[in-house]
């Protein structure tokens, strides 16, 4: 059997993640360091592959794997992390070991093994070039539409691609930043809210802490109560389809203290004012709102593919 042909079926036997398009990022940084270590000692016990803690595979930093990537020739960004969250890492690499077992590389010249093993981590690599190659989010402007619709039908598009939550945070961002250039509008990556912070919200504005999600689950409430407790004034931005029973939870949890409004309604009255309400004006307002986007995400994004798409007739 050719080693390359088995270890793309292992590839492909990989959970594939939605917005990747592929497997999660971990499954391959950790692979590509597990590869990699593997050519100065051939040892497929899993346990010489896993740091102390048993939870995480060692070695596995942002560093190494842009080291190893640079090595094939691609410097672009794949994973800051590389590999240090479980998400897809240590089963990958676990049943990744499976497959070579069966192989039976140790029974090659140290030359020709790792030759194989180039062949693997080259492959590896052409996947995080598919990665970052990935087309942008389209965004289609029609001037005769409402600009409400404009908005609520790239979110619907950004939610088909399983970017729905990234493309909704970057997308109020840009719109702060657009209204209001004077004040320093935060910017982090859409990860960053699924961890522990001390931030009152994804962005503060004077006094008023806002909450941008897709899904407004309980933790979110609570973040809005703690707002509360803390004198901020929490401004909870859902999708237009959420938002009826989110302002109903809102006022169960804290009457008449927690704004709720759609995601498309603010962004879009924001777009409408500072184009005068003016047609002509229209295009340019919305192509601002898209290049802050697209800048927005390129500093803190390493998936570039949740960029915007200028369209033609924005240009």
């Amino acid at each position: 059997m050719e080693p390359i042909t088995e270890f793309t079926k292992w590839y492909e036997s990989l959970e594939v993640i939605k917005p990747n398009k592929g497997p999660a990022k971990g499954s391959i940084t950790t692979a590509l360091v597990v590869l990699n270590r593997l050519k100065e000692k051939y040892d497929l016990n899993f346990q010489a592959h896993v740091a102390k803690k048993g939870t995480q595979i060692k070695g596995a930093s942002g560093a190494a794997v842009a080291a190893i990537l640079k090595s094939f020739g691609e410097e672009r960004t794949f994973s800051r992390e590389g590999g240090r969250t479980n998400r897809g890492g240590p089963a990958g690499v676990q049943s990744m070991l499976d497959t070579l077992r069966k192989l039976g590389l140790e029974k090659m010249s140290v030359t020709t093994r790792n030759q194989q093993i180039d062949i693997m981590m080259s492959y590896l690599v052409d996947r995080v070039r598919d990665y970052h190659n990935r087309q942008k989010i389209k965004l289609t402007f029609d001037p005769s539409h409402s600009t409400w619709h404009i908005v609520h039908n790239f979110l619907i598009e950004a939610a088909q691609e399983g970017k729905a939550g990234f493309v909704a945070q970057h997308l109020v961002g840009a719109k702060l930043e657009l209204r209001f250039p004077e004040i320093h509008v935060s910017n982090e990556s859409g990860s960053t809210a699924d961890l522990p912070t001390q931030r009152p919200g994804d962005f503060l504005i004077g006094h008023t802490a806002f909450h941008v999600t897709v899904a407004p689950m309980n933790g979110v409430f609570d973040k809005c109560r703690h707002n509360i407790l803390q004198g901020f004034k929490p401004f909870l931005l859902v999708p237009d389809d959420k938002l009826q029973g989110t302002r109903q939870l809102a006022e169960e949890i804290s009457k008449h203290q927690i704004a709720v409004e759609s995601i498309e309604s603010f962004v879009s009255q924001n777009i409408n004012e500072l184009s005068g309400f003016n047609r002509d004006q229209l295009a340019y307002s919305f192509k601002q709102l898209v290049v802050i986007y697209n800048r927005r995400v390129d500093e803190v994004e390493t998936d570039k593919s949740l960029m915007i798409e200028l369209p033609s007739n924005l240009k």
